[in-house]
C-alpha cells in the first residue's frame, strides 16, 4: 500500500511510541512487557542462590570497577527515593502492579527535597527575610546550643526534630550517612540557586523566586542524571541511542514506574555497594553502618563522618576517587544476612530480590532479552553464567534481577562503539530498561529539562553530579 503524507510511521519520537499506549495511572506501578508470560522459579532454588556462603557471596574483599565512582551508587539510591515508594507489596502473595500504590511522584522533581512545598510544609523552609518560603532549612539554621562542638556538627547535618529524626521530604534519605549527606548537599544547592535566581532576577520574590530556584536545581540534577550517572551505569552507547533514536520499550501515556525497573533492573546497585567507605582524605574506611557513620536515622555524631565529595565523585581536579564495587553476580557478604530483618523473615538481600520476581509475575530475563532483539549467542552466554550460579537448575526463564547482574558480568556496559565493558555497568538489557525509564520520565514531564526546554544547558560549573555535590562541600574541605 502506498504511504501518503501523514501515514508514514514516525520513528524515534517518544510521543508517538507504538507500544504500551493503554491508559495508566501515575500513582500505580505498571509493566514494560505485559504480553510476556511470567516465570516461576522454586523458592528453595532462589534461597540457595542468595544464601550467605552461596554462589552470590562476594566475601569481604573489595573488587572495584575501573570507571564508576562509589558516590554514584548512593546517588542511585537517592534517585530511587525520588521516584518510587512501595509500602504494600508482599513476598507472600502475587502482587498486581496496577493495584500497588507508588507513594512518590513518578517524576524526577526532587520532591524528596521539597516535600509538599513551602505552603503545605512551612516547617522545612526559612520563614523570615528576603528568602522566606524560598530557602530550605538545615541543621545550620538551628539555634546555638552553647556547645561549640555540638553546633559544628549540627552545621553539617540535616534539620532534625528533638528525637533526632530528620525533617525532610522523604525520611528514607536519612537511612545511611552517605545518602543523608547527598540530601544535605542538594538542599544547600537549592539555596545557592535561590541566591543566583535573585541576583539574575531581582524582581522575583516569594513563590516566583522559589519556583525559579527549584527549576534551576531540578534541571541541573536531571542533566547530571542523564549525562553523568546514566552514562556511568548504563553505558554511553545506550544513552546516546535513546537520545538520538528514541525509546523503544518504555512508552506509557503518563509517567509510570514499571515493575521490571523497580523490582529488578534498578536494584543493580546492591551488587556495587561497599561495606566500608572512606569519606575524607587520609582517613580510614569506615563501616557503612558502624560507629562513625552511624546506624542511620540519627544525627551526625562525628566530624569524620562529614563527606568530602572529592573522595567519592569524579571532578576535574581530583584523581584518587574511591570506586564502586564491580557490577556482577556477587554481593558483599554482609548484605546476605541483614541484621535489621525481623526474626523468621528472609535476611538475604539477594534472596529477597529474587523472590520479588515470583511475587510480581516478572518474565524471565532471557525472554525479555529476546523480546528486545538481543542475539541468541548473547543470551546463551548470559544464561550459561546463570546456569553455573544455579548449579544447572535454571536453564531458561532466569529471574530478571539475576539475569541483569549476570549480563553485566558476562557482556558488560556498552561503550560509545557498542563494545562491552565487563563488570563496569549494566549490560544491554538492564541498561536499556534503566535508561529508557529514567529518560522517559523526563520526556513525559512538561516541567523537566527534556520535557520543557530541550535547548537548555546547565551552568558548566554544575554539569555533573560530582560538580554539584563538591560545590556544596563543607568549609572544612
Amino acid at each position: 500500500m502506498t504511504k501518503h503524507h501523514g501515514m508514514t510511521a514516525l520513528k524515534g519520537i517518544a510521543a508517538h511510541c507504538r507500544m504500551g499506549r493503554e491508559s495508566s495511572r501515575d500513582d500505580r506501578f505498571g509493566r514494560l512487557f505485559p504480553n510476556l508470560a511470567p516465570v516461576y522459579t522454586r523458592p528453595d532454588i532462589l534461597s540457595d542462590i542468595g544464601a550467605q556462603g552461596g554462589p552470590m557471596d562476594g566475601g569481604t574483599n573489595a573488587d572495584r570497577t575501573d570507571s564508576v565512582p562509589v558516590g554514584h551508587v548512593f546517588f542511585g539510591q537517592f534517585v530511587d527515593h525520588d521516584v518510587t515508594l512501595d509500602v504494600s507489596s508482599s513476598f507472600s502473595r502475587v502482587n498486581e502492579p496496577s493495584e500497588i500504590e507508588n507513594r512518590r511522584t513518578p517524576t524526577l522533581d526532587l520532591d524528596c527535597i521539597y516535600g509538599a512545598g513551602p505552603e503545605d510544609a512551612p516547617f522545612m523552609y526559612v520563614q523570615t527575610g528576603d528568602f522566606a518560603g524560598v530557602k530550605l532549612l538545615t541543621g545550620a539554621d538551628e539555634p546555638s546550643t552553647g556547645d561549640a562542638a555540638a553546633d559544628a556538627l549540627r552545621a553539617e547535618d540535616l534539620l532534625r526534630a528533638p528525637n533526632g529524626r530528620a525533617i525532610i521530604g522523604d525520611n528514607r534519605n536519612d537511612e545511611n550517612r552517605i545518602v543523608s549527606q547527598i540530601q544535605l548537599a542538594f538542599i544547600r544547592f537549592h539555596n545557592a540557586m535561590a541566591d543566583k535566581a535573585k541576583a539574575d532576577h531581582p524582581e522575583l520574590s516569594g513563590g516566583e523566586l522559589f519556583e525559579e530556584a527549584r527549576r534551576l536545581t531540578t534541571w541541573h540534577y536531571q542533566w547530571g542524571l542523564v549525562t553523568d550517572f546514566l552514562v556511568a551505569m548504563c553505558g554511553e552507547g545506550i544513552v546516546n541511542d535513546i537520545l538520538a533514536c528514541g525509546r523503544r520499550f518504555y512508552c506509557p501515556v503518563e509517567p509510570q514506574i514499571p515493575v521490571e525497573f523497580a523490582v529488578a533492573a534498578y536494584r543493580f546497585g546492591h551488587s556495587m555497594a561497599p561495606m566500608k567507605i572512606q569519606v575524607q582524605k587520609g582517613d580510614t574506611a569506615f563501616e557503612l553502618f558502624g560507629q562513625i557513620l552511624g546506624r542511620g536515622f540519627s544525627p551526625l555524631g562525628d566530624q569524620r563522618a562529614v563527606v568530602d565529595w572529592r573522595e567519592l565523585m569524579f571532578v576535574p581536579d581530583k584523581a584518587g576517587v574511591q570506586r564502586a564495587e564491580k557490577m556482577n553476580t556477587k554481593l558483599a557478604t554482609d548484605l546476605l544476612d541483614l541484621p535489621f530483618v525481623g526474626a523468621g523473615d528472609e535476611s538475604s538481600l539477594a534472596t529477597r530480590n529474587l523472590l520479588r520476581s515470583n511475587s510480581f509475575l516478572l518474565p524471565g530475563g532471557d525472554k525479555i532479552a529476546a523480546e528486545m532483539g538481543r542475539s541468541e549467542a548473547e543470551i546463551e552466554t548470559v544464561m550459561n553464567l546463570v546456569g553455573t550460579i544455579s548449579d544447572g537448575r535454571i536453564a531458561e526463564g532466569a529471574p530478571l534481577w539475576l539475569y541483569i547482574l549476570a549480563e553485566a558480568e558476562a557482556i558488560g556496559r556498552l561503550d560509545a562503539n557498542g563494545q562491552g565493558e565487563q563488570n563496569e555497568g549494566l549490560g544491554p538489557v538492564g541498561g536499556r530498561i534503566v535508561a529508557e525509564v529514567l529518560i522517559g520520565l523526563l520526556e513525559l514531564d512538561e516541567h523537566s529539562w527534556l520535557g520543557g526546554n530541550r535547548n537548555w544547558s546547565p551552568d558548566p560549573a554544575f554539569d555533573s553530579i560530582g560538580k554539584i555535590l563538591v560545590s556544596q562541600n563543607a568549609a572544612m574541605f
